[in-house]
């Protein structure tokens, strides 16, 4: 658990989220089997496991896109029970955004600003940092891949949420922007942001994340510090441990490393 001198540095408020007990099925066949998982304020939390892990089952729950048949979510003081208000913590960067590809930039910032109620000023230091000032003027359809995952990034950041879902944050990004996002996500974790991450790349996961939770087949094989991960798989690295992770529950090849995200 995070120690008491953290906590104090995490403000008034720090947002957990839990989940307790959460079971989905799709017809016959088990997503998710008795989750029992914490996600922490002031940590970057790389959700990880093979393909068809349940990995996206349990983000789209905590976005309120998919219902628990059984447990319960807790984002904060705030049971999730249908009442989508609770979504206005949460600042969520897809893989692949799909937005309206006629609106610019500009448009889709006032029409999010709309959608979630927001009043204050936004931040917008990330569309600064990614330099994007030009950029905002010009229909979703006309940027780059670049550019457009760089809008993703800087609309996710936009709303000073308390918690972050990063899905794939760094994919199409070149090495700048790539690193000037990571600085972004180690500033929100030292301000006390409840921050989840999946990526494909390990490298960087390992770069950022504190705390890792593994599913495998529906079911959270490990959750913890990646310090412990590496030192019950004796690896030195990130992908290391996955690896002898999967090897060791029995998953390899096609369904094993090359799906860990």
């Amino acid at each position: 658990m995070t120690d008491a001198r953290v906590l104090r540095d995490l403000g008034e408020h720090p947002v957990w989220i839990r989940m307790e007990n959460i079971s989905k099925r799709y017809g016959s066949r088990p997503v998710l089997t008795e989750v029992d998982v914490c996600f922490r304020p002031g940590r970057v939390t790389a959700v990880l496991g093979p393909n068809g892990a349940g990995k996206t089952t349990l983000l789209k729950m905590l976005l309120g896109l998919v219902r628990p048949d059984r447990g319960c979510i807790t984002v904060g003081e705030k049971a999730l029970d249908g009442d989508p208000a609770y979504r206005q913590e949460i600042g969520y960067m897809p893989q692949l955004p799909h937005f309206p590809d006629n609106l610019t930039g500009e448009e889709l910032a006032a029409m999010l600003d709309d959608v979630r109620g927001f009043v204050g000023e936004p931040d917008e230091s990330l569309t600064r940092a990614f330099d994007l000032g030009r950029e905002l003027a010009k229909p979703f359809r006309n940027l780059s891949g670049g550019n457009r995952q760089k809008l993703n990034a800087a609309l996710a950041f936009r709303y000073r949420s308390p918690v972050l879902i990063l899905d794939e944050p760094t994919a199409g990004l070149d090495p700048v922007a790539a690193r000037i996002l990571k600085a972004r996500v180690r500033r929100e974790r030292d301000d006390g942001r409840t921050v989840l991450m999946t990526s494909h790349d390990l490298g960087h996961l390992e770069a950022l994340a504190d705390d890792v939770v593994f599913l495998l087949e529906g079911r959270v094989r490990f959750e913890g510090e990646v310090s412990r991960l590496l030192e019950i798989t004796q690896q030195a690295e990130l992908e290391g441990a996955i690896a002898a992770f999967l090897m060791e529950h029995g998953a390899s090849g096609a369904d094993g490393l090359e799906g860990v995200a």
